[in-house]
């Protein structure tokens, strides 16, 4: 959201570089990046990680990864001039004398390269690792350059950061006892796609939303993170960490901070983040009585998804046969602000739902009845402005239109736009924008260390709330289906219900 720069000759060093986030987003993306001109001309890559491996085997096995999971097809010549500078580097994460001889090759290509010490460690890691990778880069004198601008070399840190407030509290101490918050990315991938990021553009340069974006107008406000997967290969993963953590700590609050926050004074980093930040900080709290009313928690049991049956969660592998961890949450939070006052927010997200998506709903209130109602007529649908994240691209607007015919019948419409036809080219995908924002240092759609440890301060009440309320209800849900019933009740005791999707 600034203005273009371009990014100067760096050395990426990959911790965790044979891994799949390695293999399918990041090495795929820096290629896709090339393919359009879009990196700088001395880049370097260096794989981190602790099998042993040549360097023209990291090499070949990149290659492969191209092949897959690009964006363009492989090109030979490019590929030959973007993996020359590709190198492997061969420790476990614990190990101070891999750090020594990482520095040794830092050294040295920066010699060959020019990259004059402008280095990215990204931890393509397990949560972990990073305090050793922090405190062995330190100690080895990696994180800080005398003679370098105050935002270089740079980290990256995937989610999750922390598994609640404490921990995030303890982890944002450890990264800042190396490296300023300047330096610091906790990249959330959902922020670098194109719909996420329309989100103010669509607000802020269009004048007849703006004025419209208040609790005068909007009813309510819903936003959906649908997926039709199970747990996968991450049995042992989730079945630690549950829906809340994994997806509304940071895909759904981020996308709640977009929609709510007020406009930013201008689209300078912190500027944005400022405003995200007081939007987290003005939800009211949920205490007992509004996590018992205002939170539902649900599992999936076996159920079909496209005519396919599919396993219960307890019956996935590397889960527990008596698990009570939740793969839906719906939850409803307040605003408590001008702007937002009395506008309800409900958020949802669940696995082995009927369909992928993520939306933001903004429904507006309903019109006087009076001038349409003629006895038989039904009521006046709302208008709702849908803004489609994944996997179609685009928004949407509902409005009333009247149905051809000699009577007056009343008739909802669409009108949309999506990107892929209406720009007649693809979205980027969201690893190639936040990779090269990284590289010129714009900061804006990564989480500041506050915004993080704010999101947690909302979610670390409902985790300790079930913690210590062992009868609190896990409601199930077939696998295929839209969640429990309880979350249905969640918008019907209001008067409401959930889109129907």
């Amino acid at each position: 959201m600034t203005a273009e720069r371009e990014p100067r000759a760096c050395t990426m060093v990959i911790f965790g570089a044979t891994g799949d986030l390695t293999r399918r987003k990041l090495i795929p993306g820096l290629y896709s990046l090339a393919k359009q001109q879009l990196l700088p001309s001395q880049l370097v890559v260096i794989g981190f990680a602790r099998r042993p491996k040549t360097h023209e085997q990291f090499r070949q096995e990149m290659r492969q990864a191209v092949c897959e999971f690009a964006r363009f097809p492989l090109d030979e010549a490019l590929w030959e001039r973007f993996a020359s500078r590709f190198y492997y580097h061969q420790s476990t994460f614990d190990d101070a004398e891999g750090y020594r001889r990482l520095g040794a090759l830092l050294r040295q290509v920066e010699a060959e390269c020019g990259t004059q010490g402008r280095t990215i460690y990204y931890l393509a890691t397990p949560p972990e690792a990073y305090y050793d990778i922090v405190h062995h880069l330190h100690a080895a004198g990696l994180t800080q350059r005398p003679e370098m601008a105050q935002t270089w070399p740079r980290i990256v840190v995937e989610k999750p950061f922390g598994r609640d407030l404490a921990t995030a509290r303890e982890l944002n101490r450890h990264f800042r006892s190396a490296f300023g918050e300047e330096q610091i990315y906790r990249i959330d991938h959902y922020l670098g796609k194109e719909t996420v990021q329309n989100i103010m553009v669509l607000r802020f340069a269009n004048g007849i939303f703006e004025p419209l974006w208040n609790q005068k107008y909007i009813d309510h406000v819903q936003i959906t993170v649908s997926e039709t997967v199970g747990v996968e290969d991450r049995g042992g993963y989730y079945d630690t960490t549950g829906a809340l953590r994994d997806m509304v700590q940071n895909h759904l609050l981020q996308l709640l901070t977009l929609t709510a926050m007020e406009p930013p004074g201008s689209l300078r980093a912190d500027a944005v983040r400022n405003e995200k930040m007081k939007v987290l900080e003005t939800i009211r709290p949920l205490d007992g009585e509004a996590i018992r009313q205002g939170v539902v928690r649900g599992q999936y049991t076996a159920g079909s998804l496209d005519g396919q049956p599919v396993p219960a969660y307890c019956q996935e592998p590397r889960v527990k046969p008596d698990s009570r961890t939740e793969t839906f949450v719906a939850l409803k939070l307040w605003i408590d602000n001008w702007r937002w006052a009395g506008v309800p927010f409900y958020l949802r997200t669940g696995k082995r739902l009927p369909r992928r998506l993520s939306e933001i709903a903004i429904q507006f209130k309903p019109i006087p009845q009076i001038l349409f109602r003629a006895g038989r007529q039904a009521e006046v649908t709302p208008n709702v402005l849908v803004l489609h994240i994944q996997p179609d691209e685009g928004a949407s607007l509902t409005i009333v239109a009247k149905a051809p015919g000699l009577q007056v019948r009343l008739q909802s419409v669409e009108m949309e736009f999506q990107y892929g036809t209406s720009f007649e080219a693809p979205s980027p995908e969201a690893y190639e924008r936040l990779l090269r924002d990284v590289m010129i240092g714009d900061q804006t759609l990564f989480m500041r260390g506050d915004e993080v440890e704010a999101a947690w301060s909302l979610v670390t009440p409902i985790l300790e709330y079930w913690d210590t309320h062992k009868d609190t209800p896990l409601h199930f849900y077939p696998a295929g289906t839209w969640g429990p019933a309880a979350a249905e009740a969640l918008l019907a005791n209001d008067g409401r219900r959930w889109r129907h999707l």
